[in-house]
């Protein structure tokens, strides 16, 4: 079980109720949240509508330094915070190398995006800083010298396993939603849905109908109606 998960279940399990006015805290959602971040708050926010969870979503330009982890999103559920999120794998490794390790995507979005809400030379400086600490992360786990068709190598395994995986069922556990299928959705909806500087990602995972269907199927039963919240904005939805 993820992390997340457990922190959930702990929270559901413990002697008082669920809060009413639990929050989850992410970056600004138009200007400054970026791909991996995104995919995580979709996933936690899916999970909690799987359990009837209420939660209220709080836009934060310095979310990331409000976590006590340091990751977002987090959430502030009465006198506790949970954070982090255990993620696919695969998904965030590959997704943080065409944020922080493509020349053209740092450039042209990861920069702009990240150091968005900061004034100048704070932008930059933060925005570098990032990149220096990610791609001592990518090194260090042997993803600093991957060319970029390598990792779409990567990116198609993951989908072949857990496109076998779900096979022909609704769920990946047949009927019923668990913390996975809100992982997969979160990290797959947010490939689909962000504009690249490439396409060659989501092309990957598009060309698995199951998992497509198995994202609008999330994305009907449990955000339907919420389209204004352009968190999930493209729909997947035809």
């Amino acid at each position: 079980m993820s992390l997340a998960a457990e922190a959930f279940v702990t929270q559901i399990a413990a002697a008082e109720p669920w809060p009413e006015n639990a929050a989850l805290y992410q970056p600004l959602k138009e200007e400054q949240i970026l791909l991996s971040d995104n995919a995580a708050c979709l996933a936690v926010q899916a999970f909690l509508q799987m359990c009837s969870l209420p939660v209220q979503v709080v836009y934060r330009a310095n979310a990331e330094y409000m976590s006590p982890s340091g990751k977002v999103p987090f959430i502030h559920v009465g006198n506790q915070v949970v954070s982090e999120l255990g993620p696919i794998v695969q998904f965030v490794k590959a997704k943080l190398y065409l944020q922080w390790c493509d020349d053209a995507t740092v450039q042209e979005i990861t920069h702009p995006r990240y150091g968005s809400p900061y004034p100048w030379p704070l932008n930059h400086i933060l925005a570098y800083q990032k990149q220096w600490e990610v791609r001592r992360k990518m090194k260090a786990i042997g993803w600093g010298s991957k060319s970029f068709d390598q990792v779409l190598e990567d990116v198609d395994q993951c989908c072949q396993a857990l496109s076998q995986r779900l096979g022909t069922q609704p769920f990946f556990f047949n009927k019923k939603p668990t913390e996975l299928d809100a992982l997969v959705f979160g990290h797959l909806f947010t490939v689909l849905t962000t504009q690249l500087i490439s396409d060659e990602l989501s092309e990957k995972v598009k060309s698995y109908s199951n998992l497509i269907s198995f994202c609008r199927r999330i994305e009907q039963h449990y955000f339907e109606g919420r389209a204004k919240d352009s968190t999930f904005r493209p729909s997947l939805i035809s």
